[in-house]
């Protein structure tokens, strides 16, 4: 790689910068045959290709990463090791009933807690801290719709396994010194971390498990031949028993499969990060426990403090171009992340004169019934995971421990998970999609107008 194709990917993400330099592993230069071929070295790939080994030393098993690791959603995520599924419990509950919702929250702190296990087990440099969430309200509109995500957790039974507990303005605002701020809900199963530090710690613990693992290595052709499956590259052809698609909102760029396009389609989200605070500063805003928070707006806002003193903000918009159904170079926003500064400095006026120093966008896959899936592709010898939603830190980790006992062909309390082989509703042709992204963008905009018309000047 060229010193110049280093600094392209390091300027992905505040946290590939600030990685520092990076040395790719070689990309595959010959035909090979392997047991097992996991396709995207995100977090899912790699825990899978970790734990696969782990169960099966003889075994060989091969990760095609078609860029860097870490340079897509894994290494430009906001670092959250949270408890969400999909979007909130009553959307959950309305398509999928009461009692998948409750299993599908019970997974989530499995999966935050295996995750965090992960790190301290292994003691990675990934930069870990556990200090809770919290999700504010800013209008009465918000309080009340915040109340009810509260009461649905109360009546699934889950609020208390959860760590939930409704915070009042007073307690609140003696936290935070932010006009914004009317009430708010706290969790303790939350975690943050470097995403970049933490990935390629996760390739560390798959290369020590015995996995081969090959960067720069674009999986061009996918072929069923005979018993096989067939793995096209530019530096040759890798020949595997069984599959992992771990691409998640690459996904519909596979070619060879049948029916790709229609698991899933990529939505981007916009981030900065700011200048390292003073001491002044971190002290005008408060915020002492140094949680991960959210908004409850329905294009929310995403904040959490760096390790290094820095505050990044995320979400506000989303953006879905035509060009996603041929490429995934849209890293540009340069409206929302202008949206995004000045929304950080209504809700902190202390740090009006903060500059921002870091602008990024990622990609997160999101399916039509916004749920997460984890399915076979034709027949068992291929498995594909989709839709994380934005979500994905904490879930796509015990994913992998999942699609591992998948690819092992054993029935465990993991792959007996709903998501498992699921029957989805698969998207539209691709002008349909795109158009549907648009009119849910408008209504989800349309809605935060009406509920933040009351909002403190």
């Amino acid at each position: 790689m060229t010193v110049n194709a280093l600094t392209m990917y390091e300027d992905k993400s505040f946290w590939a910068r600030d990685f520092g330099p990076y040395i790719p592993n070689p990309a595959l230069q010959e035909s090979i045959k392997v047991d097992v071929a996991v396709v995207g070295g995100g977090f899912m790939g790699l825990n899978t290709a970790r734990e696969f080994r782990k169960d099966n030393p003889n075994a060989r098993l091969a990760v095609l990463e078609g860029e860097v690791i870490g340079n897509g959603a894994s290494g430009r995520n906001a670092g959250f090791n949270m408890t969400l599924f999909g979007l909130e419990p009553q959307v959950t509950k309305l398509r999928w009933g009461k009692q998948r919702t409750v299993e599908a929250y019970r997974y989530m702190v499995k999966a935050v807690n295996y995750t965090k296990d992960i790190i301290e087990s292994n003691q990675l440099d990934s930069d870990y801290s556990h200090p809770g969430f919290l999700r504010v309200a800013y209008s009465p509109s918000q309080v009340k719709t915040l109340q009810g995500a509260f009461q649905e957790f109360q009546d699934l039974g889950l609020a208390d396994e959860m760590g939930m507990r409704w915070v009042e303005q007073d307690e609140l605002r003696s936290n935070f010194n932010s006009p914004l701020f009317s009430a708010g809900l706290t969790e303790t199963h939350t975690g943050l971390m470097h995403p970049t530090k933490h990935v390629r710690e996760l390739k560390r613990l798959a290369v020590e498990a015995g996995a081969e693992i090959y960067e720069q290595t674009p999986v061009t052709l996918i072929e069923r031949q005979g018993d096989e499956v067939v793995l096209t590259t530019p530096g040759g052809k890798v020949r595997a028993d069984k599959v992992v698609l771990a691409t998640n909102a690459y996904t519909h760029l596979l070619q060879g499969l049948r029916g790709m396009r229609s698991r899933q389609f990529p939505m981007w989200t916009s981030v900065i990060v700011t200048e390292r605070l003073t001491d002044e500063q971190w002290a005008s805003i408060g915020w002492k426990d140094r949680q991960a928070m959210e908004d409850v707006r329905q294009l929310l806002h995403y904040f959490r403090p760096t390790a290094d003193g820095r505050i990044l903000i995320g979400g506000q918009d989303i953006h879905a171009p035509w060009a996603m159904h041929s490429n995934m170079d849209h890293d540009h926003n340069p409206e929302t992340w202008r949206g995004l500064e000045a929304h950080l400095k209504r809700m902190f006026p202390g740090l009006r004169d903060v500059n921002v120093a870091y602008r990024w966008c990622g990609a997160v896959s999101v399916n039509a019934d916004m749920t997460p899936e984890i399915g076979f592709v034709g027949d068992e010898r291929i498995i594909c995971s989709t839709g994380c939603l934005g979500h994905g830190v904490s879930l796509t980790h015990l994913n992998g421990r999942l699609v591992a006992d998948l690819l092992n062909g054993s029935k465990t309390e993991l792959t007996d998970f709903w998501i498992v082989n699921r029957n989805a509703i698969r998207l539209p042709g691709k002008v349909l999609s795109w158009m549907g992204t648009k009119a849910v963008r408008h209504t989800l905009k349309t809605a935060d107008r009406i509920f933040e018309r009351n909002m403190p000047a």
